[in-house]
């Protein structure tokens, strides 16, 4: 492998040639070879969209020349159009502060200018008016907040769109209840879509709610939150910067001793990601439980075959959409636990569990917007009910006696359920034995199109 030296203030460093990297960023791939899960590229991307951001405000304030400005602002673009993914090989378990990371990517910007001409150090000039405490957790928030906005949301809208078409296909249909696993009162097919559709829906009112906290940005602070070596109005200068790139509202954290250390925006966005994850747990086991059998299960949904289900059973075919659902479900609530706990680990003026809690959040948001777009195109989409076998099932429930205890009084009712259920008849006929009402009362009472 081809080399060539670098430097930095612990001396040099043989770097790979054919890399953009420096002296910092080989020592720490060096030094870190664990576990081999990279920083998210989400966060590189973020990183280019501050650096820029930084480099324009830098500009303004008169720290760097128009040249050098737009130098960086070039390698920014080229590394969020993805022209540059190999470059940044850190792994996640590195420096809690993401110093390391944030290195990486001055190195590369510097290197990639010097390359058109343009000389910049990665400290004095990319990272001018900055520190690692104040980039990664701008950083940190940037992905994150893109990642919602952009992502999660928009997945989850489509989602919720392809349950409101199912409802409105089949309004009328009447089937079933159920609480406890057992029999309960009827409702209308479509009512229970409805809370498939909320359950999406609900998430992401709270999502938005979030955005409001991961868009105040730590920017400004530098190293202890104090905004030693920055211009004044620097953070607001960055901040506008961001929402004319990204189209987000991105404002300066007022209290900068809050940003460096506290992580509490990451946890309430990654709550509302987990109650995302728990309704689409509750959706994904309603619809395989209902399209159970298919003769032996509850049979009463239809949904896309989509591969063979068994290598030993022939003709069995599995809700295998719902199950990746469910298995991404466990995974959030997981990474949950893992970003609250890194949470609470700031300690003084930084928290140094930055880059953990940076690999958890996108890794939630970006299996959420998967498997929503999976999910919805491989199963919700071509869901059918099978209106044969709900009506057969409505008919036969026992629960429909509930309309007759007005007219016949509870303790009544129940007597004419259990007789029923011991005698394996119909309800109705149950009632009849019972001397309670006649066919036709019985007829015009239980009416399950009255009771939803």
């Amino acid at each position: 492998m081809n080399t060539r030296i670098e430097h930095d203030t612990m001396g040099e460093i043989s770097v790979p040639a054919d890399h953009h990297w420096g002296a910092q960023t080989q020592r720490s791939f060096e030094n870190f070879k664990i576990g081999g899960q990279r920083q998210p590229r989400e966060i590189i991307t973020a990183f280019a969209y501050l650096k820029e951001a930084c480099a324009l405000a830098n500009r303004q304030a008169g720290k760097l020349t128009e040249e050098q400005a737009q130098a960086i602002a070039a390698a920014c673009r080229e590394i969020r159009e993805g022209k540059w993914d190999g470059e940044f090989p850190l792994v996640v378990w590195q420096t809690g502060s993401g110093t390391q990371t944030n290195m990486n990517v001055n190195e590369v910007i510097a290197h990639l200018a010097a390359e058109k001409g343009v000389a910049l150090h990665p400290n004095d000039h990319v990272n001018a008016s900055q520190s690692s405490n104040d980039t990664f957790p701008s950083a940190l928030h940037i992905a994150a907040a893109l990642s919602v906005a952009n992502d999660v949301i928009p997945a989850a809208e489509r989602l919720a769109a392809a349950f409101e078409k199912l409802a409105a296909a089949y309004p009328d249909l009447i089937r079933i209840g159920r609480t406890h696993l057992q029999d309960a009162t009827p409702l209308r097919f479509a009512q229970e879509v409805s809370g498939w559709r909320e359950l999406v829906e609900a998430p992401c009112r709270m999502l938005r709610l979030a955005l409001t906290e991961l868009t105040k940005l730590a920017i400004g602070g530098t190293a202890v939150g104090t905004g030693l070596n920055a211009p004044k109005g620097y953070d607001e200068m960055v901040c506008a910067q961001l929402r004319e790139m990204t189209g987000l509202d991105f404002t300066p954290d007022e209290n900068k001793f809050h940003a460096l250390t506290s992580k509490d925006a990451l946890v309430f966005a990654h709550g509302a990601l987990k109650a995302l994850a728990a309704n689409l747990m509750k959706i994904a086991n309603d619809i395989r439980f209902e399209a159970s059998g298919p003769r032996c299960g509850m049979g009463e949904l239809r949904i896309p075959e989509n591969e063979p289900g068994s290598s030993i059973m022939p003709g069995k075919v599995n809700p295998t959409q719902c199950e990746a659902v469910t298995m991404v479900a466990v995974q959030v609530m997981g990474n949950d636990a893992a970003i609250g706990f890194a949470a609470s680990q700031g300690n003084f003026q930084l928290n140094v569990f930055l880059p953990v809690s940076a690999y958890n959040f996108q890794l939630s948001a970006r299996l959420l917007a998967d498997v929503m777009d999976s999910f919805r195109a491989h199963c919700v989409e071509g869901i059918t009910p099978d209106v044969e076998r709900m009506e057969r099932n409505l008919h036969n429930s026992l629960m429909l006696v509930t309309c007759l205890t007005p007219r016949i009084g509870y303790e009544a009712a129940a007597k004419c359920a259990k007789k029923a259920l011991h005698d394996g008849t119909t309800l109705k006929e149950a009632v009849l034995a019972l001397g309670l009402l006649t066919a036709e009362e019985f007829d015009e009472t239980v009416r399950p199109e009255k009771m939803v």
